[in-house]
Formats: C-alpha cells, structure tokens, sequence
C-alpha cells in the first residue's frame, strides 16, 4: 500500500508546491503595485478630477471615497480584499470597469506573444539541430548576436519600412492575420537568437556524450541521433528560458505594439502610465504576475514529460 501511495504523494506535494508558489508570487506582485501606488508622486484623487478645477472639499470626498484617509494597514487588507474578489476598479481615465478594459485588448497582445514566442521556439529549433557541432556555426552565432544586439524598436521600424512602405507587402495596424507578421517576427527574432545559443550549447554537450557515440555504432544516422537521442537532453534549459521570455514579453510588446500601431494591452499599459491611471497599472502588474505563475507552471510540467526521472523525485 505504501508504494502504491507513493506517487500520488508526489504528485500532491508537487501541486502544493505550485500553488504556494504561486500564491507568493501574486501576493508578492499586489504588495509592491500597492506600494508603488503610495510611493510614486502624486495625488491619485488629482488623477481622477485631472485638469478641471476642485475645492478642497471635493478632494477630501474623492479620497473618502476611494479609502485615501484610512490608515494605510486598512488601505493595504481592503485592497487585498478587492483584489481576492476580482474587483480591480475603475480606470480612473474613461471611467470604466478596468476588467472591461483589459478584457478587450489582452486577445491581441495574447495573439502577438503566442505568434512571437511559437516563431522563436520554431526557428531556435531548426537552426540549432542544423548547425550544432557543424562549420557554420560559427558564422550563424555572429548572427545570433547582430540580432540581440538590436533594439527591438529599431528592427521593427526597418520591418514597417520596408515590408509595408516599400514593398507594400503586409498592412500596418490592425488588418488581420496578415498584420501580426511583422510585429511577431520582430518581437521574435531576439527572442530566437537566445533560445538558439542555449539549445546548440545542450545539443553540443549531449553529441558528446556516451549514449550519443552508442547510439552512432548502432547505426542510427546523424539526424536520428540529434533529434531522437541528443535534443531530448538539450530541451530542459531552453524550455525553462522560453517561459521566463513569454513571462516577459509584455514589456516588449509595449514598444512593438507602439510601433506598430496595434491594440493591446502595451498600449494601454503606456497609456494608464502616463495618465497615472492606477487602477489600471495594478490590474496589468497582477495580470503579468498571474501570466508568469501559469507559464511557470507549464515549464514544470513539462519538464516532468521531458525527463522521466524527474517524476520520481
């Protein structure tokens, strides 16, 4: 009996551990929006009345109203509250719920990351099973680092400049299918000169290995034995940086989705900064915490179907 428990105790202890995982995180990412909120300069009653006049009383109703002249530990467990609920407010801006806003414009910054991250993982895989331990390496890593030495900003405008103002080929904006091409391919391709380098390093490291020679004398071909022996060894630190660069391109996708002149939630991140829209920066922070816990949580996951062995740890 207690062998046939065994793994279901690891898999609880496994779960138990994502979930205290994650609820650190997000604890951790509404403790510091909140505190970014009381720290940075300013007023958040002035960013609701913005530039229209208010008396004095019409400010100290506002900050009532909004729980501004309470203590802050109550500021602090009330919003916890609201936020545990799935309260996030109203933008402070067009005064509208901030779960209707971000509802509308998360589809496409999901559709360009999804795109952009599948573009990356796609080419890092070819170019790294073609070139690994081969003489063009060499002249494929200088590339590698021409493009991560590029300003995502700055290649997309040499994208937009040419493939839609030149050549005419693909639209700007928000045209369809055809118009998260280029926004994809720029947000991708530093993205894919990193996951390139560490996978070509693990496919390297894993042709050298003994299974590898064994696998050769058997007379398994070159190919079979990088992509059925070697790139299963290769695949667990690509697919630990994958997660974290997806967990992270909302900040990318701020710059891409300016240049571009898409919709998503960049823009309305840059606009709810700039207007000191609070409410909305919070719900973006929590929304980037939550969209790390789940990627993070992928990648464990898919470590475990990667690497059997580590199911029984």
């Amino acid at each position: 009996m207690r062998r046939g428990l065994k793994p279901r105790q690891g898999v609880a202890r496994l779960v138990a551990g994502w979930l205290a995982r994650a609820a650190g995180v997000l604890l951790g990412a509404a403790t510091l929006a909140f505190a970014a909120m009381h720290l940075i300069p300013g007023d958040p009653a002035r960013a609701i009345v913005g530039s229209a006049p208010a008396t004095d009383q019409t400010m100290a109703a506002i900050r009532a109203e909004m729980g501004l002249d309470l203590p802050l530990a109550e500021q602090y467990l009330r919003y916890l509250g609201r936020l545990a609920r799935g309260d996030l407010g109203r933008s402070f801006q067009i005064e509208r719920p901030v779960a209707e806003v971000l509802g509308e414009q998360v589809w496409p910054t999901v559709q360009l990351a999804v795109c952009a991250i599948g573009l990356a993982l796609a080419g890092a895989l070819a170019v790294a099973v073609l070139t690994a331990g081969r003489r063009v390496r060499g002249a494929v890593a200088l590339a590698e680092l021409v493009a991560l030495s590029t300003p995502t900003f700055w290649f997309g405008l040499v994208l937009l400049s040419v493939f839609s103002f030149q050549l005419g080929l693909l639209p700007v904006g928000d045209g369809g299918p055809a118009s998260l091409v280029l926004p994809a391919v720029a947000l991708a391709v530093p993205l894919g000169a990193v996951l390139t380098q560490v996978l070509r390093e693990g496919l390297e490291q894993a042709l050298e290995q003994p299974f590898a020679t064994t696998a050769r004398a058997r007379g398994a071909g070159e190919a079979a034995v990088r992509l059925r022996h070697a790139l299963r060894h290769a695949l667990i630190p690509m697919v630990t940086l994958s997660g974290w660069m997806l967990g992270g391109l909302f900040g990318g996708a701020v710059l891409v989705e300016t240049v571009f002149a898409r919709q998503g939630l960049g823009r309305v991140t840059l606009a709810a900064v700039v207007g000191r829209d609070f409410p909305v920066v919070i719900a973006v922070v929590m929304l980037s915490a939550l969209v790390f816990v789940v990627v993070n949580t992928a990648v464990d996951v898919a470590y475990l179907v990667i690497d059997p062995r580590l199911r029984s740890t």
